[in-house]
């Protein structure tokens, strides 16, 4: 039997945020995926309009172009006359992104490198110092939230920050891999280091060394796919 979007509507509407003004659609998009994304909403999940709708204090509205949106983007599944839930998870759709963020993060590698200016990475560096600081507390969803801070930093600083949200608007089914092979002992400590590490050779200008741990760094997760889903079957 398929969960109701809400198990215990009261305790459901107090971890809601409450919408602001501007367009209700486009925040309750970004809380709902956000919410599958830390399979709070789980693959497979049904979801009732009537729900959402109630639990946002919104009009229903909002709420199907919400998820007009999040099933463009593959998060959710539509079946016609009939119902809506949350898509499990595509490995080829995440592999499709992979490469696609691969591609781009290495040129952004480069280009910092190339440009051998400290300033350019203070933010950056800022970021790791945070995530080492939540790692230590164990506090997994903090670094998680870091980690894409961390990623968007270098986006932003080879001035090409619009097209991470191109590359984010695909990476909905490869971020819930990630999400599943976090607590992974040692995965957070590998993150870290490989954090550290493209900082340091951008600093240095040293592009080649850059870009091979930033391909070491983003085929991580999908090296332990078939780990991943051995462990939680149900989310396939």
């Amino acid at each position: 039997m398929v969960e109701n979007l809400f198990k215990d509507a009261p305790i459901a509407k107090k971890r809601l945020p409450k919408l602001k003004r501007g367009s209700a659609s486009t925040q309750l998009h970004n809380s709902l995926r956000e919410r599958i994304i830390d399979l709070e909403l789980a693959p497979g999940q049904y979801l009732s309009r009537i729900e959402i709708a109630e639990a946002y204090g919104v009009s229903q509205t909002p709420v199907r172009d919400a998820l007009l949106k999040l099933e463009e983007e593959g998060l959710v599944d539509t079946f016609p006359q009939s119902k809506t839930e949350v898509s499990r998870i595509d490995v080829e759709h995440a592999l499709e992104t992979q490469f696609l963020r691969l591609s781009v993060e290495l040129e952004i590698t480069r280009r910092l490198a190339n440009a051998n200016d400290p300033a350019l990475t203070v933010k950056a560096h800022s970021i790791l110092a945070q995530q080492n600081a939540v790692s230590t507390a164990n506090d997994l969803d903090t670094f998680g939230k870091l980690d894409r801070d961390f990623h968007y930093a270098l986006y932003e600083a080879a001035g090409v920050a619009q097209l991470y949200g191109v590359v984010q608007a695909r990476s909905g089914h490869i971020d819930r891999l990630r999400k599943l092979n976090l607590p992974d002992p040692g995965k957070s400590a590998s993150i870290l280091d490989c954090h550290s590490r493209i900082l340091d050779a951008i600093d240095k200008g040293d592009a080649d060394t850059a870009c091979e741990v930033v391909r070491e760094h983003l085929m991580g997760t999908l090296a332990t796919v078939e780990d991943i889903r051995e462990r939680h079957p149900s989310y396939f």
